[in-house]
């Protein structure tokens, strides 16, 4: 019986250790931000975004762009974008930019078909897919 109790208590501890992988393809496309919520608690939502953010990654490389949506549906674009590099560590995905106006990281800390939330400086931004709209 002790032998059992063990191994559960065993199982039960390095599974709690084991990160879930990221499944990165899920961030290529639109995302809008929703909400901020800083280390204090306090959160900043957001009801109406003039931008939006565009990821395209694959194979750990890619870029991040904000895109201006327009009342026909599409997006209009400024030409800038920050190059991004995927990588690991501790168990962690991290998102590092770079751009002619510098750099910096960020952690994926969830990521799903709906759903993304990455932490920079002890704060995490949640983002959603963008409901598309159009007045034609």
């Amino acid at each position: 019986m002790k032998k059992i109790l063990f191994l559960a208590m065993a199982f039960l501890v390095l599974s709690c250790n084991d990160p879930k992988p990221i499944a990165l393809e899920k961030m290529t496309g639109y995302w809008e931000i929703e909400k901020v919520v800083f280390e204090s608690g306090d959160e900043k939502t957001y009801k109406i975004n003039e931008t939006i953010d565009y990821f395209q990654v694959a194979d750990s490389v890619g870029y991040r762009k904000k895109v201006m949506p327009q009342f026909d549906g599409t997006y209009l674009e400024n030409g800038d974008l920050e190059n991004l590099t995927v990588y690991g560590k501790d168990g962690r995905t991290f998102l590092e930019y770079k751009s002619k106006f510098g750099g910096h990281s960020e952690e994926v800390v969830d990521l799903t078909d709906e759903k993304l939330v990455l932490r920079m400086n002890n704060a995490e931004y949640h983002y959603k897919k963008p409901i598309p709209f159009s007045v034609k």
